[in-house]
């Protein structure tokens, strides 16, 4: 049920929203040259003299000396429950509302929830306004730690290891950071930021100018760089609502992992019944090289058909409800009809329907543009989905194509994984048919993925939505000992890292990226990997610090997955078990850290323990470690 009060507040230089609990509070100054706005916590100011306004190309200037017409203050209360759960089944949505309307036809919007602050624009400027820029300055404090993956351009994959710097420290010479960012303000709270409900405008970045200051930077539509033409970041609707920016402000690091401010602030679903969209795990090619064997292979692995009826068979042994058929499958990239000869994949489809196992093909994001009726001819083919890659960036033009991509997907009932992609902001509510994005230092990066850095990526890259790490390695190492290679990759953690990384890292579509045959000889552990859901009724931080270690429980229906991992440093932790009902005893079957785990990461052990509500249970993990269990 929802509950929305309204009531007109007389004009004022100055509106002051707080939040439901009244923690946080936006003061909103209307007053001065610029519009801006403060945020506090507990009565500690936090964010201080934040600016926000557009340039239009007709020479409007929203937001610089700003004349208030009138405030209107609301709450909202209501209970989401969102399609695809990624943390919570059920999720609260408490704010409260003031919405500002000012001379020049626009208005702004801010909710205050009791972890969070968001703003966004309300334009009413005409059928069409052309943005030639954003203006957004974080006032800050030059001490605080940020958390960012710095770009030297607006190109980027958003693959970057994170840097951390002080606010200060941070230049212009260092390049754009890509959202979402994480600071620590030293002050006993944390401020992760990023943005929601985007489309048909470019995504933001920040960059610094060694000051107290990080600005919004956005990249201009491409195609007005060209001839001499000055650029601007939006042609778009002249009457419309822009992206909210959205600031979490926790207490504790654990409240990052359950953060459902994504959630809160989507749009709802376009597909009138999305029921045939079924999210889950895949069986994936390209990270372990199409490479199968064992007594049981009699024929030449790699690209061909038998190599993925292998694949398929695999999946359908363990219950994944999909195969990915890589980058490769076309005799070459960046077209969509000429097959790679021994690859038959009206076969592979026939035989995976056979088998109740999908087939999902990769494209460019240039094949989709540069053959439009390729996607209806692989729908009709058969296939259930697409995995698009290499986009790269996050101008208006790539962010329309995700949109009228993920439409005609929907349209035809096909899934979609975005690859080579920025972070998800919204879009996946509305088109539930993208399972996830990319945009992470996943295990792709081989020995450029370690625990030290993946340690931060639950607390930062997951808070925006799902997104597509490709856990799975069946060899894993400790980096000094790291070789990478094909046909045998390996990645750094041990294997109890890598299955704990299945219950901690939060995507609708979820690989296993090593190659069929070493699952097969590793039953224990793909049993359960397979038995891992990819969507939850809760999540509880049972113990959390970002780029040091995370503890956290999951539900599904009537069991509970353990999941916990440790940066380059072995830990002991105690956590305990209160989110389990009382009056009844479970069975906890774990697995664990060898002793010999921090110089041979293979070794752990799995063990089955009697536990109870109340109990508290010892993790020991190996550096580069992890514990995953389930409580059922």
């Amino acid at each position: 049920m929802s509950l929305v009060l309204i009531v007109q507040i007389r004009l004022q230089a100055d509106v002051k929203v707080a939040s439901p609990d009244g923690r946080i509070v936006t003061t909103i100054k209307t007053g001065g040259e610029q519009l801006s706005y403060d945020v506090s916590c507990d009565g500690q100011i936090l964010m201080q003299n934040n600016t926000l306004g557009l340039k239009l190309a007709d020479g409007t200037a929203i937001g610089k000396n700003p004349k208030l017409k009138g405030t209107k203050q609301s709450r909202v209360e209501e209970t989401i429950r969102p399609l695809f759960p990624l943390k919570k089944q059920m999720v609260e949505n408490k704010c409260n509302v003031a919405t500002l309307s000012f001379k020049g036809g626009y208005s702004v919007q801010f909710r205050v929830y009791n972890d969070a602050v968001a703003y966004r624009f309300i334009t009413a400027q005409g059928k069409e306004m052309t943005v030639e820029d954003e203006t957004l300055t974080l006032g800050l404090d030059t001490a605080y730690m940020t958390h960012m993956q710095m770009n030297r351009s607006y190109h980027t994959s958003s693959e970057q290891v994170y840097s951390h710097r002080k606010v200060a420290e941070v230049k212009e010479d260092h390049g754009v950071a890509n959202l979402p960012v994480l600071f620590d303000t030293y002050k006993g709270y944390k401020i992760l930021m990023s943005e929601g409900d985007q489309w048909d405008y470019p995504g933001m970045f920040l960059k610094g100018n060694g000051t107290s200051e990080l600005t919004g930077a956005f990249p201009p539509v491409p195609s007005t760089t060209k001839d001499g033409k000055k650029p601007y970041i939006a042609k778009t609707a002249g009457t419309r609502s822009l992206p909210w920016r959205y600031f979490v402000i926790t207490r504790n690091d654990g409240e990052l992992l359950e953060c459902t401010i994504a959630t809160r602030l989507a749009d709802k679903c376009q597909i009138a019944d999305p029921s045939w969209i079924k999210p889950g795990q895949v069986s994936w090619d390209w990270w372990n090289g199409w490479d199968v064997y064992g007594p049981d292979v009699d024929f030449k692995s790699g690209i061909n058909t038998e190599t993925y009826k292998y694949f398929i068979d695999f999946a359908s042994k363990y219950g994944i409800p999909y195969i990915i058929i890589d980058d490769g499958w076309l005799a070459k990239r960046n077209t969509a009809y000429e097959i790679r000869e021994g690859l038959d994949i009206p076969e592979l489809i026939r035989y995976g329907k056979e088998k109740h196992v999908g087939v999902m093909l990769w494209f460019s994001w240039t094949s989709i543009t540069n053959y439009p009726g390729c996607m209806e001819h692989y729908a009709k083919m058969g296939i259930v989905g697409m995995k698009i890659d290499f986009m790269d960036r996050h101008d208006q033009e790539i962010v329309n194509f995700y949109e009228r991509t993920a439409q005609k997907a929907a349209d035809l009932h096909l899934l979609v994984d975005f690859h080579g992609a920025y972070k998800p902001a919204g879009l996946e509510y509305v088109y539930p048919n993208i399972l996830s994005h990319e945009g992470v230092r996943g295990m792709e990066q081989e020995g450029g993925c370690t625990p030290d850095n993946t340690l931060y990526e639950p607390f930062i890259r997951n808070v925006a939505g799902p997104m597509d790490y490709t856990p799975g390695a069946m060899i894993s190492t400790q980096p000094n000992y790291f070789h990478g290679s094909r046909p045998n990759n390996s990645s750094i953690g041990t294997r109890a890292y890598q299955m704990a990384l299945y219950v901690l890292l939060e995507s609708n579509i979820q690989m296993l990226s090593d190659t069929p045959s070493r699952y097969l000889r590793e039953p224990d552990c793909t049993e359960f990997i397979a038995s891992v859901p990819v969507n939850w009724d809760d999540t509880r931080a049972l113990a959390a610090e970002a780029g040091q270690y995370e503890v956290v429980a999951k539900q599904k229906g009537n069991r509970w997955f353990l999941g916990a991992i440790t940066n380059s440093t072995g830990r002991n932790l105690e956590v305990t078990l209160d989110f389990l009902p009382e009056g009844r005893t479970f069975t906890m079957t774990a697995f664990e850290d060898g002793k010999n785990a921090g110089y041979q990461a293979l070794h752990y052990m799995k063990r089955t323990y009697t536990v109870k509500h109340g109990d508290r249970i010892k993790i020991t993990m190996a550096r580069n470690g992890g514990f995953a269990a389930v409580i059922q």
